[in-house]
């Protein structure tokens, strides 16, 4: 199999952005870190390649074993036996080949064992994982919920913990009860604490991923007689304590080896996290926003699998004398599935950057105070990150399960068969869209952006960058798309009526979205042409798409909301 980092050179355009130098020279506090650890960077350009080697054995890794493993893992899968969890033989594999590879606690510190990496790199070796085996990316890709412990534990847990992690311990985070899904502030599951200051848990959860980890973060009712967000707190949870049993395994559609577990927690022993009452309205939030990030490069990854299953069949099947792939209705698909892979990977690491920025800013705020202009930078960058994430997430996990359905019909009645990959990969890809949030959340926690002018700003900022001469007329239709944009947003807000408000909400984000990956293209394309293709295609279906929803918008009596909500 070929190394999944060094045969998509779309990768290394993505890690070489501009951008990078900035995130490398906050993240590594001036290569302070090489006078005491001898696998520090000493500049720029030793971090970089720092990140390309080991991006490049996580490519290495997910062509020879995890892509091998994955068809084997799906049918195998997970099981239950005491109360534990035991994985497919093929999944315990690729974890003992991660750890032994370094690859846990990637984006970790180096006292603690970590690698110290940024978000962007953590998140491409996320793709590449995705790629591989969409479910194994569910128990490697869990270890960003040491983030959490990073970001809020007091010192004394980030040792004991986050040291674990980086060893190669695996983690989950237990949030979502039977009764509690989407709406968390329900959750119930008890804490209550002791009088030696730790606390035991009782309850149930459902629907956890990789719910028989080591390392557990756990959201439980600490306040007793509350019934709201307010009453819930975060604890850790450690496995070599006992006190939680697997009720069973969920017989899921597709990330077969993924064990999706209900868990039922019997005087467990936990340790606070944190502050009390912080649990949802802080931690919980942070926590989200890592994962959805996460989502949104399992969906690229997928959607990259996808692509490349159905060129390859399209490239082999002939069919009246020569290959499918000749034919006009599968050459567009085809192209269409690689420029919708293009966008959102461009918007996913546009919104990883992001997120690197402000996060670093939030860790140096912990050793000294900011610069009345760092404060600023911070602020801005952290604002944009709010913006993108859901965004990225909502419409990456979208165009992934287009991408995936195309894949199949490209394959015909082949891809309907067991016999190809594109069936587990179908399968695979349609939980993207649901968990973390479903895109209909998404649009929720995006929709503000769209109402306070953040996207618009975004586009404006875009708008300005010099391009080359050659795409001046890209960049003018992306003007008019922006124009359609602004015209809708004030004729929906001008609205004062909450309902019609959420009934254009999705309309306004895909619209914001299909705007803003467009740019994307366009400066990708301006610092590499192989990005034209994808450009041109991508931005005649963001065209079709605005007006599609601009005239909506246009004809639509507000007071016809109430048609669609007569059920």
């Amino acid at each position: 199999m070929a190394n999944f980092y060094t045969d998509n050179p779309d990768l290394k355009h993505h890690l070489n952005h501009p951008l990078m130098q900035k995130i490398v020279a906050l993240k590594e506090r001036n290569f302070a870190d090489a006078e005491t650890y001898d696998y520090a960077p000493l500049n720029f350009e030793d971090a970089m390649d720092s990140y390309d080697r080991v991006l490049e054995i996580v490519g290495e890794i997910c062509g020879t074993t995890i892509a091998e493993n994955a068809e084997s893992v799906d049918h195998q899968g997970p099981h239950v036996e005491n109360g534990r969890v035991v994985y497919a033989d093929a999944t315990a594999e690729n974890l003992d080949v991660c750890r032994k590879a370094g690859l846990m606690g990637m984006s970790m510190p180096r006292r603690f064992g970590g690698l110290n990496f940024p978000i962007t790199p953590y998140i491409m070796a996320a793709d590449i994982v995705s790629r591989a085996d969409t479910g194994f990316e569910n128990l490697w890709g869990l270890q960003d919920c040491a983030e959490t412990i990073y970001e809020f534990a007091n010192e004394d847990q980030k040792q004991r913990y986050i040291t674990r992690v980086c060893q190669g311990e695996t983690m989950s985070m237990d949030l979502t009860e039977p009764d509690a899904g989407s709406d968390l502030q329900s959750v119930m599951l008890r804490a209550t604490e002791q009088p030696d200051g730790t606390w035991r848990l009782n309850g149930v959860k459902r629907f956890i991923t990789n719910g028989d980890s080591d390392i557990h973060l756990v959201l439980a009712r600490s306040e007793e007689g509350t019934k709201d967000g307010r009453g819930l707190s975060m604890f850790i949870y450690d496995k070599r304590d006992g006190g939680v049993t697997v009720r069973r395994i969920e017989n899921k559609m597709g990330i077969k080896g993924s064990p999706t577990c209900e868990l039922v927690f019997k005087n467990a022993k936990a340790e606070l996290c944190g502050s009390r009452r912080l649990g949802l309205i802080k931690y919980v939030m942070a926590l989200m926003n890592g994962a959805r990030l996460g989502i949104a490069a399992q969906s690229v990854g997928v959607s990259e699998i996808a692509y490349r299953e159905a060129l390859a069949y399209a490239r082999d099947r002939r069919q009246f004398g020569k290959a499918i792939i000749e034919f006009p209705a599968v050459s567009e698909m085809l192209a269409v599935m690689k420029a919708k892979l293009d966008a959102s990977r461009s918007l996913l690491y546009e919104t990883s950057r992001y997120v690197d920025i402000y996060k670093i800013y939030d860790d140096i705020a912990k050793e000294r105070t900011l610069t009345p202009e760092e404060r600023k930078e911070a602020k801005a960058y952290s604002k944009l990150a709010d913006a993108l994430t859901p965004m990225a997430k909502g419409l990456g996990s979208e165009y992934c399960n287009q991408n995936a359905y195309d894949c199949i019909q490209i394959h015909g009645g082949s891809g309907f068969m067991k016999d190809y990959a594109c069936e587990r990969i179908y399968r695979d890809a349609r939980i993207t869209s649901i968990y973390e949030g479903t895109t209909q959340l998404q649009v929720v926690a995006a929709i503000r952006h769209v109402t306070t002018g953040t996207y618009l700003t975004l586009m404006n900022q875009y708008a300005a960058e010099e391009t080359k001469p050659e795409l001046v007329e890209f960049k003018q239709r992306i003007a008019a798309m922006v124009a359609r944009y602004t015209a809708a947003v004030e004729k929906v807000t001008s609205v004062k009526e909450q309902a019609y408000n959420d009934f254009m909400a999705r309309r306004l984000v895909e619209m914001a979205g299909n705007t803003i990956m467009s740019y994307l293209l366009l400066l990708d394309a301006n610092r590499n042409e192989s990005f034209m293709t994808s450009l041109k295609v991508y931005l005649n279906l963001a065209e079709a798409e605005v007006a599609k929803h601009a005239e909506f918008i246009d004809r639509f009596n507000p007071e016809e909301v109430a048609v669609y909500m007569q059920h």
